[in-house]
């Protein structure tokens, strides 16, 4: 099995965690801290707007290459081990069927919300410098 081929089932049990966050965060035996960060990364994975956007060079692909996955694999870890295992066999199930991942409003909103408020904060700091 050469790299492409590890780096192709990486992406593939990257992108079925994903689609397990997702069911275990409506599973009723996640923890409350497993269930917040996995929603917060499902919204984030699912949603069709990256908080860094992919036009810019490098930085673009860094929330894809790293942080996604880093984040997925520690929600993943949260989870107790019977809710892993079945959530995972619903993600496999849903991903046979659907053929693709789902996609989230929610985490579109967030992360328009997160470019507001950074936009608001870059505005209220620059403010001061500008009236000088």
């Amino acid at each position: 099995m050469g790299i492409g081929d590890n780096l192709k089932v990486w992406a593939r049990r990257i992108k079925r965690d994903g689609v397990t966050l997702w069911f275990a965060g409506r599973h009723p035996s996640t923890p409350w801290h497993a269930k917040a960060l996995g929603l917060f990364v499902v919204a984030y994975a699912l949603s069709p707007i990256d908080l860094i956007p992919d036009f810019i060079p490098v930085l673009g692909y860094v929330d894809d290459i790293l942080l996604l996955p880093a984040l997925i694999w520690l929600a993943v870890k949260l989870l107790p081990p019977a809710v892993l295992s079945e959530c995972r066999l619903q993600a496999d199930a849903w991903m046979a069927e659907n053929g693709k991942k789902p996609s989230s409003r929610a985490g579109a909103v967030l992360i328009i919300a997160l470019w507001m408020a950074m936009g608001i904060a870059a505005w209220l700091w620059w403010s001061p410098f500008l009236r000088s």
